[in-house]
């Protein structure tokens, strides 16, 4: 049976692996420091559950041989690829910045200018990529990496499939993606095209001018009705500053019909670069939207680690800051004794969910529980039911401690209260885990006393949701 990777672990007798920067319902993703060339890179590896799966195996290395062709200034490199003990895995170049997600969370709407810059961006990738008989199927602000030295670069080509539909593996009728990102036919299951992407990247680009998403819902099937079945709201009367050109591109971009779009994504640059040549002769002034002039200003936040496929936090609002304040006293005790142990949130744990389920949707939202953030949380799906039933048995926050420890206590905070959890431990995060804890319902602040067992990965594992039928955990912290 092939061994879930961990940190220390060496791939190939040549790449370390030094720390998980993120995990999806297929793979995970680690820094790693190349031993050979004396560089970090940044390594996926494919879950070990799926690693006797054909087709998974197949999806996974059709990926890097995809990617391996893309060579463009706006997309991720392919360095390497290869098994080792059974383990797939694919080496990209290292990126040392954040994603287009993080810095919209951090600093709300974007000026018009960098708005467009980034979308041209974004849009010659992946031309290029079209050109190369690929879509790309999941543009989002989570794989749009902003390097420290100004690059900006299309990652996880992961669900690419090819534009010779005989040599794609996803059949239509399957639905793939990220549901605030999801263009109409990919929603119903259809056939995608490069089309795809541009409504895609319309979407990415209204969610850059105006700080949040066209289209929300409490669950991945409710915001697919919407791309379905809805119109975009007119983006000016939420930004008066957005010229009627550039209004007009969106609004073709975001069309249903993928019939009625730009009719390439080269198209679409070029006339998101008329735009932007529009500001400089008209000298346009920017007014500031109502979501920023009332938001309280915040310092820019610099990571010191890559972020290579990052999957990061998403903004709830200040409802949730609301909630979390005035639920953050409540049950369970207070933080306990001891030294306190950062952890890491770095994912959801839905060993019994389908792909594009749990992990997919909401694994990028792992890191608000561990931001400091109280108006930021850890999501859970909305399930119709009280408790998981026939379902599943449960779902799991997954958190990463700096290398092995013994805990002694998990306090969580959240803003649903009612929920019933329990902290879990294992040592890959993809589990297997091992109970630490007895189960509590969580109130607004619950600590667990745990039993004294020693990992590396925490899960906050739970069984039974509360009254809302969806969890947020906006803070989870730790002592040992």
């Amino acid at each position: 049976m092939t061994s879930a990777p961990h940190t220390g672990d060496q791939l190939a007798e040549r790449y370390d692996l030094e720390e998980v920067v993120g995990s999806g319902g297929m793979s995970t993703v680690f820094c790693a420091y190349d031993t050979q060339l004396e560089r970090r890179v940044a390594i996926k590896i494919l879950h070990e559950r799926f690693a006797g799966d054909g087709e998974y195996v197949e999806r996974f290395r059709r990926e890097a041989r995809s990617v391996a062709q893309l060579a463009h200034p706006n997309i991720v490199s392919v360095i390497d690829r290869g098994s080792d003990d059974g383990r797939e895995f694919i080496v990209f170049e290292f990126v040392e910045g954040e994603n287009l997600k993080e810095q919209i969370v951090r600093s709300g709407p974007l000026p018009l200018r960098r708005a467009i810059e980034l979308a041209v961006a974004v849009a010659d990738g992946l031309s290029f990529a079209h050109g190369r008989g690929l879509v790309h199927r999941d543009v989002k602000p989570q794989n749009v990496l902003l390097s420290e030295n100004g690059a900006i670069k299309v990652t996880d080509f992961g669900i690419a499939r090819s534009l010779d539909v005989e040599h794609g593996l996803t059949e239509t009728g399957t639905v793939v993606g990220t549901s605030e990102y999801l263009a109409p036919e990919q929603a119903s299951g259809g056939a995608v095209s490069a089309a795809t992407d541009v409504y895609s990247l319309g979407v990415v680009l209204w969610e850059m001018l105006t700080g949040h998403v066209p289209f929300g819902g409490d669950n991945f099937v409710a915001v697919a009705l919407r791309h379905m079945n809805e119109a975009a709201p007119d983006i000016r009367e939420l930004r008066s500053d957005v010229p009627p050109r550039l209004a007009a591109a969106i609004d073709q971009a975001l069309q249903k019909d993928p019939a009625r779009r730009f009719p390439t994504m080269s198209a679409f640059a070029e006339e998101l670069r008329a735009c932007l040549a529009m500001l400089a002769t008209e000298g346009a002034t920017e007014v500031i939207p109502m979501a920023r002039r009332h938001a309280t200003p915040k310092p820019a936040r610099r990571s010191s680690r890559p972020l290579a496929y990052v999957v990061v936090a998403v903004l709830l609002g200040a409802a949730a800051l609301l909630a979390a304040l005035v639920l953050g006293g409540g049950g369970g005790g207070g933080a306990g004794s001891g030294t306190p142990v950062h952890l890491r949130g770095t994912g959801s744990y839905d060993p019994q969910g389908t792909a594009g389920g749990e992990e997919a949707a909401f694994g990028y939202t792992a890191p608000n529980a561990t931001d400091g953030n109280p108006a930021t949380s850890w999501l859970t799906q909305h399930y119709g039911t009280e408790a998981f039933g026939s379902l599943k048995d449960g779902i799991g926050l997954v958190l990463a401690s700096p290398g092995s420890v013994t805990l002694k206590s998990v306090t969580v905070t959240t803003s649903t209260p009612g929920f019933i959890a329990r902290i879990e431990v294992g040592n890959s995060p993809s589990g297997p885990f091992a109970i630490d804890s007895g189960s509590e319902t969580a109130s607004g602040k619950t600590t667990f006393t745990l039993d004294g067992k020693s990992g590396s990965y925490w899960v906050v594992w739970l069984t039974r949701l509360g009254p809302q039928l969806t969890a947020a955990i906006s803070n989870v912290t730790a002592r040992r």
